[in-house]
Protein backbone atom coordinates (compact mmCIF):
# COMPACT_ATOMS: atom_id res chain seq x y z
CA UNK A 1 0.00 0.00 0.00
CA UNK A 2 1.46 3.40 -0.75
CA UNK A 3 2.40 6.06 1.45
CA UNK A 4 0.30 9.36 1.56
CA UNK A 5 2.29 11.93 0.04
CA UNK A 6 3.38 15.08 3.11
CA UNK A 7 1.90 18.09 2.22
CA UNK A 8 4.09 21.34 1.98
CA UNK A 9 3.48 23.69 4.82
CA UNK A 10 1.40 26.13 3.76
CA UNK A 11 2.85 29.57 2.92
CA UNK A 12 2.75 32.64 5.38
CA UNK A 13 0.43 35.28 4.70
CA UNK A 14 2.16 38.42 2.47
CA UNK A 15 4.97 35.87 1.40
CA UNK A 16 6.12 38.00 -1.76
CA UNK A 17 6.08 36.53 -5.06
CA UNK A 18 8.75 37.73 -7.27
CA UNK A 19 8.75 37.65 -11.49
CA UNK A 20 12.09 36.69 -12.57
CA UNK A 21 13.50 36.58 -15.48
CA UNK A 22 15.15 34.09 -18.24
CA UNK A 23 18.67 32.73 -17.54
CA UNK A 24 20.11 35.24 -20.08
CA UNK A 25 18.87 38.41 -19.13
CA UNK A 26 18.97 37.45 -15.48
CA UNK A 27 22.99 36.71 -15.70
CA UNK A 28 23.08 39.92 -18.18
CA UNK A 29 21.52 41.83 -14.88
CA UNK A 30 23.98 40.13 -12.51
CA UNK A 31 26.84 41.38 -14.37
CA UNK A 32 25.55 44.93 -14.76
CA UNK A 33 23.90 45.12 -17.78
CA UNK A 34 20.38 46.73 -18.06
CA UNK A 35 20.98 50.52 -20.28
CA UNK A 36 22.57 51.47 -23.09
CA UNK A 37 26.11 50.79 -23.50
CA UNK A 38 26.98 47.32 -22.62
CA UNK A 39 26.50 43.68 -23.82
CA UNK A 40 26.62 40.53 -22.16
CA UNK A 41 27.98 37.52 -23.05
CA UNK A 42 27.45 34.12 -21.77
CA UNK A 43 29.81 31.53 -22.72
CA UNK A 44 28.07 28.75 -21.06
CA UNK A 45 26.86 24.89 -22.83
CA UNK A 46 25.37 27.28 -25.25
CA UNK A 47 26.40 30.74 -26.10
CA UNK A 48 24.35 32.94 -25.49
CA UNK A 49 24.47 37.82 -26.01
CA UNK A 50 22.42 40.80 -25.44
CA UNK A 51 22.48 43.87 -25.37
CA UNK A 52 19.89 47.08 -24.42
CA UNK A 53 17.37 48.92 -26.62
CA UNK A 54 14.59 51.11 -25.45
CA UNK A 55 12.13 50.41 -28.17
CA UNK A 56 11.05 47.45 -29.41
CA UNK A 57 13.24 45.85 -32.35
CA UNK A 58 12.47 42.86 -34.27
CA UNK A 59 14.66 40.89 -36.51
CA UNK A 60 15.38 37.13 -37.47
CA UNK A 61 19.06 37.89 -36.11
CA UNK A 62 17.96 38.22 -32.36
CA UNK A 63 15.01 37.53 -30.25
CA UNK A 64 13.54 40.40 -28.47
CA UNK A 65 12.54 40.24 -25.08
CA UNK A 66 11.33 42.60 -22.10
CA UNK A 67 14.24 43.80 -19.81
CA UNK A 68 14.21 42.18 -16.52
CA UNK A 69 14.30 45.84 -15.15
CA UNK A 70 10.99 46.33 -16.56
CA UNK A 71 12.06 48.79 -18.70
CA UNK A 72 12.98 48.73 -22.58
CA UNK A 73 14.23 45.42 -24.42
CA UNK A 74 17.07 42.72 -24.34
CA UNK A 75 17.65 42.06 -27.99
CA UNK A 76 19.30 38.52 -27.38
CA UNK A 77 21.40 35.87 -30.02
CA UNK A 78 21.66 32.42 -28.88
CA UNK A 79 23.79 29.69 -30.25
CA UNK A 80 23.60 26.42 -28.87
CA UNK A 81 26.22 24.62 -29.28
CA UNK A 82 28.86 26.16 -27.70
CA UNK A 83 30.48 24.94 -24.20
CA UNK A 84 29.00 21.66 -25.29
CA UNK A 85 30.78 21.25 -28.23
CA UNK A 86 34.04 21.88 -26.98
CA UNK A 87 33.35 18.86 -24.74
CA UNK A 88 31.77 16.70 -27.80
CA UNK A 89 35.30 17.75 -29.55
CA UNK A 90 37.34 16.48 -26.20
CA UNK A 91 35.45 13.14 -25.89
CA UNK A 92 35.47 12.47 -29.86
CA UNK A 93 39.23 13.21 -30.18
CA UNK A 94 39.87 10.97 -27.46
CA UNK A 95 42.04 13.59 -25.46
CA UNK A 96 42.44 13.48 -21.56
CA UNK A 97 41.00 16.95 -21.04
CA UNK A 98 40.04 20.28 -22.45
CA UNK A 99 42.93 21.93 -21.15
CA UNK A 100 45.34 19.61 -22.70
CA UNK A 101 43.95 20.64 -25.95
CA UNK A 102 44.54 24.22 -25.22
CA UNK A 103 47.59 23.70 -24.26
CA UNK A 104 48.64 21.96 -27.80
CA UNK A 105 46.27 24.02 -29.50
CA UNK A 106 48.17 27.27 -28.59
CA UNK A 107 51.04 26.20 -31.41
CA UNK A 108 47.97 26.17 -34.32
CA UNK A 109 48.43 29.31 -36.32
CA UNK A 110 45.27 31.58 -36.75
CA UNK A 111 42.55 29.81 -39.36
CA UNK A 112 43.78 26.23 -38.14
CA UNK A 113 45.58 25.39 -41.24
CA UNK A 114 42.34 25.74 -43.57
CA UNK A 115 39.93 24.40 -41.00
CA UNK A 116 36.69 26.33 -41.02
CA UNK A 117 33.80 24.85 -38.55
CA UNK A 118 30.17 25.87 -38.30
CA UNK A 119 28.65 24.95 -34.74
CA UNK A 120 25.47 24.18 -35.35
CA UNK A 121 25.90 20.40 -33.85
CA UNK A 122 22.48 21.52 -32.41
CA UNK A 123 20.70 23.21 -35.09
CA UNK A 124 20.44 26.91 -35.14
CA UNK A 125 18.47 29.27 -33.15
CA UNK A 126 19.31 32.99 -34.44
CA UNK A 127 19.97 34.53 -37.37
CA UNK A 128 18.56 31.28 -39.47
CA UNK A 129 16.01 29.37 -37.37
CA UNK A 130 16.59 26.26 -38.62
CA UNK A 131 15.91 23.32 -36.67
CA UNK A 132 17.19 20.90 -39.78
CA UNK A 133 20.71 22.89 -40.19
CA UNK A 134 24.00 20.61 -38.33
CA UNK A 135 27.66 21.48 -38.09
CA UNK A 136 30.17 21.25 -40.74
CA UNK A 137 33.54 20.99 -40.80
CA UNK A 138 35.42 22.46 -43.77
CA UNK A 139 38.77 21.56 -44.82
CA UNK A 140 39.97 18.93 -43.17
CA UNK A 141 43.02 16.89 -44.45
CA UNK A 142 45.36 13.96 -43.58
CA UNK A 143 47.72 16.74 -41.45
CA UNK A 144 44.85 17.95 -38.98
CA UNK A 145 45.23 16.52 -35.63
CA UNK A 146 43.44 17.16 -32.59
CA UNK A 147 44.60 20.01 -31.69
CA UNK A 148 43.62 21.51 -34.89
CA UNK A 149 39.63 20.77 -34.89
CA UNK A 150 39.95 22.28 -31.19
CA UNK A 151 40.81 25.34 -32.28
CA UNK A 152 38.85 25.55 -35.25
CA UNK A 153 35.51 24.96 -32.99
CA UNK A 154 36.77 28.28 -31.06
CA UNK A 155 36.99 29.99 -33.77
CA UNK A 156 34.01 28.58 -35.32
CA UNK A 157 32.22 29.75 -31.78
CA UNK A 158 33.49 33.11 -32.61
CA UNK A 159 33.02 34.01 -36.10
CA UNK A 160 29.26 33.04 -35.38
CA UNK A 161 29.27 35.80 -32.47
CA UNK A 162 30.68 37.95 -34.46
CA UNK A 163 28.23 37.78 -36.91
CA UNK A 164 25.29 37.30 -34.58
CA UNK A 165 26.48 40.77 -32.29
CA UNK A 166 26.98 42.58 -35.55
CA UNK A 167 23.84 42.14 -36.69
CA UNK A 168 22.22 43.09 -32.71
CA UNK A 169 24.06 45.79 -32.68
CA UNK A 170 23.36 47.33 -35.47
CA UNK A 171 19.52 47.58 -34.08
CA UNK A 172 20.58 48.82 -31.11
CA UNK A 173 22.66 51.91 -31.82
CA UNK A 174 26.32 50.74 -32.00
CA UNK A 175 28.85 48.75 -30.67
CA UNK A 176 29.05 48.36 -26.81
CA UNK A 177 31.62 47.69 -24.40
CA UNK A 178 31.01 43.49 -23.59
CA UNK A 179 30.94 41.66 -20.28
CA UNK A 180 31.93 37.50 -20.65
CA UNK A 181 30.79 34.89 -17.69
CA UNK A 182 30.76 31.47 -17.87
CA UNK A 183 32.68 28.30 -17.78
CA UNK A 184 34.43 29.18 -21.43
CA UNK A 185 35.75 32.49 -19.76
CA UNK A 186 38.59 30.15 -18.08
CA UNK A 187 39.49 29.17 -21.61
CA UNK A 188 42.23 31.54 -22.45
CA UNK A 189 42.82 30.89 -25.50
CA UNK A 190 38.77 30.97 -26.88
CA UNK A 191 38.86 34.53 -24.72
CA UNK A 192 41.80 35.81 -27.05
CA UNK A 193 40.31 34.21 -30.07
CA UNK A 194 37.18 35.99 -29.39
CA UNK A 195 38.18 39.05 -28.51
CA UNK A 196 40.45 39.24 -31.60
CA UNK A 197 37.34 38.23 -34.13
CA UNK A 198 34.61 40.31 -32.16
CA UNK A 199 37.41 43.18 -32.65
CA UNK A 200 37.13 44.43 -29.13
CA UNK A 201 38.61 43.74 -26.09
CA UNK A 202 36.23 41.84 -23.35
CA UNK A 203 35.80 42.30 -19.88
CA UNK A 204 35.12 38.90 -17.46
CA UNK A 205 33.08 38.80 -14.39
CA UNK A 206 34.22 37.50 -11.38
CA UNK A 207 30.67 35.78 -10.70
CA UNK A 208 30.29 32.15 -12.12
CA UNK A 209 26.45 32.32 -10.90
CA UNK A 210 25.81 35.64 -12.31
CA UNK A 211 22.33 34.60 -13.19
CA UNK A 212 21.29 33.51 -9.88
CA UNK A 213 23.15 37.05 -8.97
CA UNK A 214 20.51 38.65 -11.42
CA UNK A 215 17.76 36.98 -9.96
CA UNK A 216 18.50 38.14 -6.54
CA UNK A 217 18.38 41.72 -7.57
CA UNK A 218 15.04 41.29 -9.01
CA UNK A 219 13.78 39.74 -5.68
CA UNK A 220 15.48 43.09 -3.75
CA UNK A 221 14.14 45.40 -5.59
CA UNK A 222 10.64 43.81 -5.02
CA UNK A 223 10.85 43.17 -1.43
CA UNK A 224 11.88 47.09 -1.35
CA UNK A 225 15.06 46.67 -0.32
CA UNK A 226 16.06 48.50 -3.49
CA UNK A 227 13.96 51.49 -5.16
CA UNK A 228 14.71 49.27 -8.72
CA UNK A 229 16.40 46.60 -10.25
CA UNK A 230 18.65 49.09 -11.97
CA UNK A 231 19.81 50.48 -8.47
CA UNK A 232 20.74 46.86 -7.46
CA UNK A 233 22.52 45.90 -10.03
CA UNK A 234 24.72 49.11 -9.44
CA UNK A 235 25.55 48.09 -5.90
CA UNK A 236 25.29 43.94 -5.90
CA UNK A 237 27.19 44.15 -9.33
CA UNK A 238 30.48 42.76 -9.29
CA UNK A 239 33.18 45.06 -11.14
CA UNK A 240 34.70 42.87 -13.72
CA UNK A 241 38.54 41.61 -12.50
CA UNK A 242 39.62 40.80 -16.12
CA UNK A 243 40.19 42.08 -19.40
CA UNK A 244 41.34 40.72 -22.75
CA UNK A 245 42.04 42.36 -25.43
CA UNK A 246 42.10 41.68 -29.21
CA UNK A 247 45.82 40.20 -30.78
CA UNK A 248 46.83 42.54 -32.95
CA UNK A 249 48.60 40.14 -35.19
CA UNK A 250 45.22 37.92 -35.65
CA UNK A 251 42.29 40.81 -36.35
CA UNK A 252 43.34 40.80 -40.02
CA UNK A 253 43.47 36.96 -40.41
CA UNK A 254 40.30 36.57 -38.69
CA UNK A 255 38.66 38.99 -40.38
CA UNK A 256 39.10 37.44 -43.90
CA UNK A 257 38.00 34.14 -42.42
CA UNK A 258 34.85 35.40 -40.98
CA UNK A 259 33.85 36.79 -44.32
CA UNK A 260 33.90 33.07 -46.05
CA UNK A 261 32.30 32.08 -42.89
CA UNK A 262 29.29 34.06 -43.72
CA UNK A 263 28.50 31.68 -46.73
CA UNK A 264 29.02 28.27 -44.96
CA UNK A 265 25.36 28.11 -43.59
CA UNK A 266 23.74 29.15 -46.92
CA UNK A 267 26.29 26.55 -48.71
CA UNK A 268 25.18 23.90 -47.05
CA UNK A 269 21.43 24.44 -46.04
CA UNK A 270 20.30 22.63 -48.45
CA UNK A 271 22.67 19.71 -48.27
CA UNK A 272 21.11 19.24 -44.65
CA UNK A 273 17.88 19.52 -45.26
CA UNK A 274 18.22 16.63 -48.20
CA UNK A 275 19.99 14.67 -45.75
CA UNK A 276 17.13 15.09 -43.27
CA UNK A 277 14.47 14.31 -45.52
CA UNK A 278 16.15 10.81 -46.37
CA UNK A 279 16.17 9.73 -42.22
CA UNK A 280 12.10 10.93 -42.18
CA UNK A 281 11.86 8.45 -45.04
Amino acid sequence: MSQPIPLLPAARAATPVVAGAGDGQAMGLGMGVYGEGKSYLSLGSGVVSGCYSGKVKTSDAFRTLVSPTGSGFMLETVLRSGMQLVDWIVRTTGSPSAAALEKVALDVAAGSEGLLIMPYWAGVMSPYWDGAARGAIVGLSLDHRPEHLFRAVLEGIAFEQAVATEAMEAQAGGPAAMIAAGGGTNCALLMQIMASVLERPLSVSPVNEAAALGAAMLAAAAVGWFASPEAAAEVMAAAPTRHVDPVDGLVAAYRSRKEIYRDLYQATRDIHTRLGALDEI
